[in-house]
C-alpha cells in the first residue's frame, strides 16, 4: 500500500516512571499509520526515564507545546509516571481546556485515574484502568474491558493492551481501515 503522510497530530506525554510499553508501542503504532506523534517531556528537560529505567528523549518540553492544538492527548501510565503526569498543572489546564473543546483524549493503565480523575466527564462515562486504581474513578462506569471508547474518551487497561490502544486510536482519528492496515502489517490479529 502507498505511504501517505496524513495530517493528524497527536501529543503523547512522558514523566519519569512512565510504562515504557504504553508509551512507546502507540507512539510506534501511530507512526506507522502516518500519525504525526510528538512524544513531551513535563519536566524541564527532554530526558525522561521509564519506571523500567529505559531512557528516552521527547521530541519537545511540556513549555513549547502548551498553546498548541493537536486531534488527540495521550497519556500513558505507569507509576510514579501517571501521578508525575496528574499532578503537573500546566499540563492539566491544557488537558482540560482541550477536552471542553470536544478535543479526544486517551490514557492507559494507572491513567485514566490519575490525569482523568482530575476532569469533570459526564457521570457514567465508561472507562478502564490497570485493577486497583478504579476507586478513583467512582462516578464512572469502570469496566473490566481491555480498551474503551466512550465519546472522545479513550482508556485501556494495561500494558498488554497497548497496541490495541494504539490501533484504537488510529481508528477513532482516522478509521478502521487506517488501523486494519497497520494491524496487518505488524502481523497482529485485531
Amino acid at each position: 500500500m502507498e505511504n501517505t503522510i496524513l495530517l493528524f497530530n497527536a501529543y503523547l506525554f512522558l514523566a519519569d516512571g512512565f510504562e515504557e510499553m504504553e508509551a512507546l508501542n502507540t507512539v510506534d503504532v501511530l507512526r506507522r499509520a502516518g500519525v504525526q506523534v510528538t512524544t513531551v517531556s513535563i519536566k524541564d528537560a527532554k530526558e525522561v526515564t521509564g519506571a523500567h529505567q529505559i531512557m528516552v528523549i521527547a521530541d519537545k518540553m511540556l513549555t513549547e507545546v502548551l498553546n498548541e492544538k493537536a486531534e488527540i492527548l495521550i497519556f500513558p501510565g505507569g507509576m510514579p509516571g501517571a501521578k508525575n503526569l496528574g499532578e503537573c498543572d500546566p499540563l492539566i489546564e491544557m488537558l482540560k481546556k482541550h477536552f471542553a473543546k470536544g478535543g479526544k483524549i486517551a490514557a492507559i493503565c494507572a491513567a485514566p485515574a490519575m490525569v482523568f480523575g482530575k476532569l469533570i466527564l459526564k457521570e457514567g462515562t465508561r472507562l478502564t484502568c490497570y485493577p486497583g486504581f478504579e476507586s478513583y474513578l467512582s462516578k464512572y462506569d469502570v469496566t473490566d474491558e481491555g480498551v474503551v471508547v466512550d465519546g472522545n474518551v479513550i482508556t485501556a487497561k494495561g500494558p498488554a493492551y497497548a497496541v490495541d490502544f494504539g490501533l484504537t486510536i488510529v481508528e477513532q482519528i482516522i478509521g478502521k481501515e487506517k488501523a486494519q492496515e497497520v494491524a496487518s502489517g505488524l502481523l497482529y490479529v485485531w
